[in-house]
C-alpha cells in the first residue's frame, strides 16, 4: 500500500467518497471494520448510490492507506442484487446496507436501509417438501461417500462438500439465511450457538484425527426430523 498513511476507517471512507464520488446521492461504509471484526488484512467495503450511472459495478482501489472495495449502484439497480441475494439465501448486499455507517446521504439511505432490513427480518423463501426431499437424497449420497472413503486426500474434500450441504439444510429447513466461507459459521451461530459449536467440533475432530463419527452423527441428526437418509425410491425427472 506504499507509504500512504492509514487513516481511521470512517475518515478514509469519507475522503474516498469526496475524492471519487463527489456527486453521488448516498454512500455507506460496511464490512468487518463496522462490525468491529477487522483484521490486519481487512479492507473497506463501501456501497455507493449514484443515479448518473446506468448499471451497477464493483471496483477495487488502494487509497488513504486502505484497500477499498466499492459497490456502485444507481437508485434502482441495487434491487436486482437484493433479489439475487434473496434467491441464493445469502443476503450480503442487504447486510451491508443495514449495518452500514452513512458516509453521505441526500435523503435516500433511510428508505433503502428499511427495504434491506425488511428482507433480512422476513428470512429466505421457505423450502418446499420436494426441495427438502431432494436435499436429503444428495446429503445421503455424499454422506455414504464420506463413510466409505478410505483415501485421505479424497475424504478431506468430501467432508468440505458435506459441511456445505449440512449447514445449508439445517438453516434453510429452519427458515434462516445461509452463508459462504466464514459466513457459514456466522450464519449457524445466528441460528443456534450450541449447534454451531457442535458442528465445528465434529469437523475439527475429523480434520485433526480422521475420526468420522461426530460428522456422521451430526449429519444424521440434521436429517432425522425430515425422514432421515433417503436413497431407495428416490427419483428425479422421471
Amino acid at each position: 500500500m506504499g507509504a500512504a498513511k492509514k487513516l481511521i476507517p470512517i475518515e478514509a471512507a469519507k475522503r474516498f467518497i469526496t475524492k471519487h464520488f463527489p456527486d453521488c446521492q448516498g454512500a455507506v461504509l460496511a464490512g468487518s471494520v463496522v462490525r468491529g471484526e477487522a483484521t490486519d488484512t481487512s479492507d473497506l467495503d463501501i456501497v455507493v448510490f449514484d443515479n448518473s450511472i446506468t448499471s451497477s459495478y464493483r471496483e477495487s482501489f488502494i487509497d488513504f492507506g486502505w484497500a477499498i472495495e466499492v459497490f456502485v449502484h444507481n437508485l434502482t439497480s441495487y434491487k436486482h442484487f437484493f433479489n439475487l441475494d434473496y434467491q441464493d439465501a445469502k443476503p450480503s448486499m442487504q447486510r451491508m446496507i443495514v449495518e452500514g455507517i452513512i458516509l453521505k446521504d441526500q435523503g435516500i439511505i433511510d428508505s433503502i436501509k428499511k427495504e434491506a432490513k425488511e428482507m433480512l427480518d422476513n428470512g429466505p423463501q421457505k423450502w418446499t417438501k420436494e426441495t427438502i426431499r431432494i436435499k436429503r437424497y444428495f446429503i445421503t449420497d455424499v454422506l455414504d461417500d464420506f463413510i466409505g472413503c478410505n483415501n485421505r486426500a479424497e475424504e478431506l474434500f468430501i467432508a468440505n462438500t458435506l459441511a456445505e450441504l449440512i449447514h445449508e439444510f439445517v438453516l434453510r429447513t429452519n427458515g434462516h439465511w445461509i452463508g459462504s466461507s466464514k459466513w457459514m459459521i456466522r450464519a449457524l451461530k445466528h441460528y443456534d450457538i450450541n449447534f454451531a459449536e457442535e458442528f465445528v467440533e465434529a469437523f475439527d475432530v475429523f480434520y485433526r484425527t480422521g475420526d468420522k463419527s461426530k460428522v456422521i452423527l451430526i449429519s444424521e441428526m440434521v436429517l432425522e426430523p425430515h425422514g432421515g437418509r433417503l436413497f431407495e425410491g428416490f427419483s428425479l425427472g422421471k
